[in-house]
């Protein structure tokens, strides 16, 4: 698949750093209930840590009790992708971002009204940009 932003794994470990690198670039997961984004209700634009692409809209964010941050839709669909996941046992909808390929999380049905949806995400993927 290609993608607006290609660097190589060398130039992305570096960029990132081992932690964000394990998650956005190997498909890792953070840790619940212990990550940066979880708690946090400060208004603004949550953009892809790896490229700078935004999104989420903080007013789409909501506490789902996965230990997470979770948010009810992305700021527009066409800066995720979504790709069958079967790994680990289980068949689940990964969250990719659109201009750099970059994992972020996994989305699922469960999510409240008005989409349904529950897009579980990475806070090491992530940088929140608050409004001014």
């Amino acid at each position: 698949m290609k993608f607006k932003v290609e660097k190589s794994e060398e130039q992305w470990l570096a960029e990132l750093g081992p932690e964000a690198y394990a998650v956005l670039r190997q498909k890792g997961t953070e840790r619940p209930f212990t990550n940066a984004y979880y708690k946090v209700s400060t208004e603004g634009v949550y953009s892809c840590r790896a490229c700078g692409e935004s999104l989420f809209q903080s007013n789409a964010k909501y506490d789902s009790g996965s230990g997470w941050p979770a948010f009810y839709q992305a700021l527009d669909q066409s800066k995720v992708l979504e790709l069958r996941d079967t790994s680990h046992g289980m068949i689940r909808t990964e969250v990719l971002c659109a201009s750099c390929g970059s994992h972020l999380g996994h989305v699922f049905p469960d999510g409240p009204a008005p989409t349904g949806m529950r897009y579980c995400i990475n806070s090491v993927s992530m940088v929140l940009n608050p409004n001014s």
